[in-house]
C-alpha cells in the first residue's frame, strides 16, 4: 500500500508538491507516480528531484481511444478521464505493485494512513463518500454518493475489471454538465458496491474531510496534528486528511502565499496549508522567480468583506 498516484499541471503543481510532503511525513517508503498535464509541470518537477516520486507525461497513458475523443473534451474533462486511465496504466505496466491509491492533487495528510488501509484490509475498491452536511446535502445529486479524491484499487481482476468499466464510461462520456444522471467522472461511482466485488466504503470521519461536510465536525490542533469530534454522535476521530476543493491562493506584494477570505469553520487547518503552499512555491520561484501560476491576480475586496460579515454573524449565533 505504498504506491501513491495524482496528476496535475503547473496551476496546481504547488499543490502536488504539498500533497508530497505529507506523504513523506505520514508515509515511509512512498512512491507516487505523478502524471504532468503540462510541459512546464514535467520539467520543474523534473529539476527539483524528488526522491520517491516517477513522473509520466500524458503521452505515456493516453491511448488511441482517448485521443479519438480529445478535441470533444475541455482541459478540465480531459483531465478528469485519467482518474480511471492513470491507475490502470500503472497496474497494468507493472504487475509486481499490489495496489495503486488515486489522490487528488489539492489534499494534504494530517496523520499516518493506517487506519484506513487497516479498515481496507483485503479488499479490491476503497471508496469515500463525500459525508455531504446538511447545507449541503443537495449536492449529492450532482457531485455523488462517494469522491474520486482517493479511491485505492488492488492489482486483483476485480479492481481492474471495475477501473477498466469507468475507463470505458468516461469515454463514451465526460463532461462538465449534469446530464442523465451523469456528470464527469464521479457518478460513474454511485452503484459500484453492488456492481463490483470487492468494494469497501470507508468508515472512518477522519478521512476527506473537506468544505462540503466539515461543519459536522469540530477540530482542534494537538501535538499529533488535529483530533475531531462529530457534533451529532459526538465520535472522537483522528484528522486523517483534509480536501482543499475550491481553494483559491493570491500572491501578496511581498510574494507570500494567501488564502481568499474563506467562510470557513476550520480556519486552522486552512492556515497550516497555505503555509505548506507557500514554502512549495519558495522552492519553485528559487528556480523559476517569476513562477505565478495557481495564483489569482489580486486579492477580491468585496470577498474579504464578506468573509468577516459571516465571521461576524457566526460569532453572534
Amino acid at each position: 500500500m505504498n504506491n501513491f498516484c495524482t496528476l496535475f499541471d503547473k496551476n496546481f503543481l504547488a499543490r502536488g508538491m504539498a500533497l508530497y510532503q505529507s506523504l513523506l511525513e505520514q508515509r515511509p517508503g512512498f512512491i507516487l507516480w505523478v502524471l504532468c498535464m503540462d510541459d512546464e509541470a514535467y520539467r520543474m518537477l523534473e529539476r527539483l528531484g524528488f526522491t520517491g516520486m516517477r513522473l509520466l507525461r500524458v503521452a505515456e497513458v493516453e491511448d488511441a481511444r482517448m485521443l479519438a475523443v480529445k478535441p470533444t473534451r475541455t482541459a478540465v474533462e480531459y483531465c478528469w478521464m485519467f482518474s480511471s486511465a492513470l491507475p490502470l496504466y500503472i497496474l497494468e505496466q507493472n504487475p509486481g505493485i499490489d495496489a495503486i491509491t488515486y489522490l487528488d492533487a489539492d489534499m494534504y495528510f494530517y496523520a499516518p494512513l493506517d487506519e484506513i488501509f487497516q479498515e481496507f484490509a483485503t479488499s479490491s475498491v476503497l471508496l469515500i463518500p463525500h459525508g455531504f452536511s446538511a447545507e449541503h446535502e443537495h449536492r449529492e445529486k450532482t457531485s455523488g454518493i462517494y469522491n474520486v479524491g482517493m479511491m485505492t484499487f488492488t492489482n486483483d481482476t476485480n479492481a481492474l475489471e471495475a477501473l477498466r468499466w469507468w475507463k470505458d464510461r468516461v469515454i463514451e462520456w465526460c463532461f462538465a454538465r449534469f446530464e442523465d444522471g451523469k456528470y464527469g467522472d464521479q457518478l460513474y461511482l454511485n452503484d459500484w458496491p453492488a456492481r463490483f466485488k470487492g468494494v469497501h466504503v470507508l468508515k472512518h470521519p477522519g478521512a476527506n474531510v473537506a468544505s462540503w461536510n466539515t461543519s459536522r465536525f469540530r477540530f482542534r490542533p494537538d501535538e499529533n496534528g488535529f483530533s475531531g469530534i462529530e457534533k451529532t454522535g459526538g465520535q472522537k476521530f483522528r484528522l486523517i486528511f483534509f480536501h482543499f476543493h475550491g481553494l483559491k491562493i493570491y500572491s501578496d506584494r511581498k510574494g507570500d502565499i494567501r488564502a481568499y477570505p474563506i467562510t470557513t469553520y476550520e480556519n486552522n487547518i486552512y492556515r497550516h496549508y497555505v503555509g505548506v503552499l507557500d514554502a512549495a512555491y519558495k522552492r519553485i520561484r528559487t528556480i523559476d522567480p517569476s513562477w505565478d501560476y495557481g495564483c489569482a491576480k489580486k486579492l477580491d475586496i468585496l470577498r474579504k468583506i464578506k468573509h468577516y460579515i459571516t465571521l461576524w454573524l457566526r460569532k453572534k449565533s
